[in-house]
């Protein structure tokens, strides 16, 4: 049996940054959300008519030079600058300086799946106009992903442990986990989750060839997870960054206030298709249940990874109904405001969840019309819903058979 002596150390989140296509900021992303404001558009940043899919979760034309120095412009690309804003806010936000922290006291594990297109799509342009050596764009390719961990620990000082984690829309998750273990082995500070971006004519090809990709050219259409008219993802850009820390060393710097606590986590993957062995979703949430010493009872909502694609949503609909019970649990989808954003979608669904927490409120699934699998599931749809919020768990799955599960708890 295990006491309060032998527990690991707890880890609370004491700062979130946000940058989503509909709000640069945690404040006006979480008033779209609850409001069911989109940032699903027609892509901008270059011309998609050629491309049989046009719709993305775009953030809007915005000046850097507004949120980060002269210096730093010529360095880096859309996505690492969008990071860079994200992890400033989470800094601000906790009041947390790793200058005044003992040497490799703070480190980061983020995630990303998808800027390094953006980069590559640089290197081969000046291939093709420059007459550049070919390997050049396989070594930018390769050099991308780190690139957003190791900005902000150069920004922000950070010495301690750093890595990037690459699982697609699961890896935010596995990031946050990562960064847990870090800090129950002693560091004091992490900066995790993640910023991903993907929107240019080498990505965007790349992204069509999954299958999985809504044509619909309506953006209020798009994307309608669990929802009849579903038929497929709108991919988007952005993410949300967290500051993580022992919720000692949290205490003991004087924080003003942490958002919730990282209690229980899981990964698990899919068997090879064929083989006849069930989905490993519900595996993980089980196991991420143990992890909490929690059961499903103790769950307030959920915030579902929601696909889009008919059949993994029927999967993940199964899945938690079989968990819970029939429309058991209330469950969110946020990112049907924003869209399915790789690395980045799950860091945010889970800022959006600690938000939830903090108001007492369930945001609805924004454009739910037809709702399916209604005899399963109990989406939270039209309005937000008025709900006292003590724990979430937050579902997330990426392309290839990644599967994550991560429990966050209120904290007194």
């Amino acid at each position: 049996m295990t006491t309060a002596l032998d527990a690991p150390p707890r880890t609370v989140i004491t700062g979130i940054g946000i940058v989503a296509p509909n709000g640069m900021n945690t404040a006006d992303y979480w008033d779209a959300v609850l409001s069911g404001r989109s940032g699903i558009r027609r892509i901008s940043r270059f011309d998609p008519s050629g491309y049989s899919a046009q719709i993305a979760g775009e953030i809007p034309e915005y000046d850097p030079s507004a949120y980060l120095p002269g210096r730093l412009l010529p360095q880096t690309d859309r996505m690492t600058r969008l990071a860079l804003i994200a992890a400033d806010q989470a800094f601000a936000d906790s009041g947390a300086d790793p200058a005044s922290m003992p040497p490799f006291a703070c480190g980061a594990v983020t995630s990303a799946s998808g800027g390094g297109f953006e980069f590559g799509q640089k290197e081969l342009e000046a291939l093709w106009s420059k007459g550049g050596q070919y390997v050049s764009a396989y070594q930018s390719f390769a050099w991308f992903y780190p690139v957003n961990t190791g900005q902000i620990s150069i920004r922000h000082g950070l010495r301690g442990p750093g890595s990037a984690i690459v699982a697609e829309g699961a890896g935010g998750l596995d990031a946050v986990s990562k960064a847990r273990r870090h800090l129950r082995a002693g560091t004091s500070l992490m900066v995790t989750g993640g910023v991903d971006g993907s929107l240019s004519p080498w990505s965007w090809l790349c992204i069509l060839r999954s299958g999985r990709i809504s044509t619909s050219a309506d953006p209020d259409s798009a994307f309608l997870p669990f929802d009849r008219r579903a038929a497929g993802s709108v991919v988007g850009e952005g993410g949300a960054i967290l500051i993580m820390e022992s919720a000692e060393d949290a205490r003991s710097r004087g924080a003003e206030r942490d958002y919730g606590e990282v209690v229980g986590y899981a990964a698990t993957f899919d068997p090879r298709p064929g083989s006849g062995r069930p989905p490993g979703l519900r595996r993980a949430v089980e196991l991420a249940l143990v992890d909490a010493r929690l059961t499903a009872a103790d769950i307030d909502v959920v915030f579902a990874d929601a696909s889009g694609d008919p059949e993994l949503d029927r999967v993940e609909a199964e899945t938690i109904a079989t968990v819970f019970g029939p429309r058991g649990v209330p469950v969110s989808v946020p990112k049907s405001t924003t869209g399915r954003l790789l690395g980045g979608g799950a860091p945010l669904d889970l800022a959006t969840a600690l938000l939830a927490m903090r108001d007492s409120v369930v945001p609805p699934i924004a454009n739910l019309e037809s709702p399916a699998h209604e005899d399963l599931i109990d989406l939270v749809r039209d309005t937000p819903r008025e709900k006292a919020i003590g724990t979430a768990l937050i579902l997330a799955r990426g392309q290839g058979g990644y599967n994550s599960a991560l429990i966050v708890r209120k904290t007194a």
